[in-house]
């Protein structure tokens, strides 16, 4: 199929048809939301620039209804937006402060939290400003942090060793950042009226602290492996106190799919992965988490050059499905996503990515259509 045939794609712009019924800020039905049948678009968080006014406008222009805007973070403005510090701006009753050697915990707060407290809370208002101007709001909207255990891998304690190492401050990071999801779900919902809510936990270092690979502060050595078993009760308890918060979804975004088997044992825990060379094994658990009723957002990576052909994308979902013998009306479960961030490109290069995202979902979902 030529990169230019394509279904209309449904609210790639904020001016798309939406149903008569859902007012400004209402909450849509769920027919109309993304798992209704379509494939969808979103991206998994950073983005280019300093500017939150630009960077939002743009977000909410290119991914309109029923794709999944997001509150960007944007990591060149430096120190505390950057997503430790912004997730560290969350913890309650756990202040950071800013160290040659990374973030690190501390006994009072100071100008480095307070920065990246005040980063935060300018794009939660910008958000709510640009919601009250437009005409019909996207009728859902994503937030994204880091996971406990990355988390726990990237924060410091007072002698400079990873919080990782201590399971005492592993626990109250977790219950820490539990209270912090919370309010900036609270603080979303109220920047936004009536928006689904998802939140996205992001654990690129997991394979790392699962596996033993997380080295020490002096870098001669490495971290002891986390349980698996710690992992799945974190993410579930997190998972938990998000959706009591109004999150309507959570999903667990991860550099590579070896931990698949674990989102598995998180009741409800939809995934964001690559899903460029995973396994036969590896596509039988993310076909098992889709019947079950799971989210995935597929990884599709994009190099700073040319993009692959659209066919080339759509065909990275419709091979495996099809050797799985899953019914392509269940790719309405997929939304696409850039495999990595895309704050390193500048924002053309992001512009970009989303164009051939919407493109690949348009070919998948004509596709469905065609089945």
């Amino acid at each position: 199929m030529p990169d230019d045939a394509a279904v209309p794609r449904p609210g790639s712009r904020p001016d798309a048809a939406r149903p008569e019924s859902a007012l400004p800020g209402s909450v849509l039905p769920d027919s109309t939301l993304p798992d209704s049948g379509a494939v969808t678009v979103t991206a998994l968080g950073d983005w280019p620039g300093q500017d939150p006014v630009e960077a939002l406008r743009v977000i909410r222009g290119e991914l309109g209804s029923p794709n999944l805007p997001f509150l960007p973070s944007l990591p060149e403005r430096g120190a505390g937006s950057d997503e430790i510090g912004r997730t560290a701006a969350l913890l309650s009753e756990l202040p950071v402060d800013l160290q040659p050697h990374g973030w690190r915990l501390v006994d009072r707060p100071g100008k480095d939290l307070r920065r990246a407290v005040s980063a935060l809370s300018t794009d939660i208002n910008v958000l709510a400003d640009l919601v009250g101007e437009e005409e019909r709001p996207a009728h859902a909207l994503k937030v994204h942090c880091r996971g406990p255990l990355s988390l726990a891998a990237n924060l410091h304690l007072h002698n400079g060793e990873r919080a990782l190492i201590d399971y005492g401050a592993r626990r109250d990071l977790r219950d820490a950042l539990l209270d912090g999801v919370a309010s900036l779900l609270h603080r979303a919902a109220a920047a936004s009226p009536g928006a689904k809510l998802t939140l996205q936990l992001d654990e690129p270092e997991i394979a790392g602290v699962l596996g033993g690979g997380i080295p020490t502060a002096s870098g001669y050595r490495t971290l002891r492996a986390i349980p698996e078993q710690e992992a799945v009760e974190a993410w579930t308890l997190l998972a938990d106190g998000a959706r009591n918060a109004g999150a309507s979804a959570v999903m667990l975004s991860l550099r590579t799919p070896e931990q698949l088997a674990l989102v598995q044992r998180v009741p409800g825990l939809g995934v964001a992965v690559p899903v460029g060379g995973v396994s036969t094994r590896q596509w039988e658990i993310l076909a098992e988490l889709i019947e079950g009723g799971r989210t995935l957002w597929a990884g599709v990576r994009l190099a700073g050059g040319s993009a692959p052909r659209v066919q080339e994308t759509a065909d990275v979902l419709l091979r495996p499905w099809r050797g799985l013998g899953l019914a392509l009306a269940s790719l309405g479960a997929v939304r696409l996503v850039p495999a990595d961030g895309l704050s390193d490109h500048g924002p053309d290069h992001a512009r970009r990515v989303l164009t051939h995202l919407h493109q690949s979902a348009d070919a998948l979902n004509q596709a469905i259509a065609d089945a």
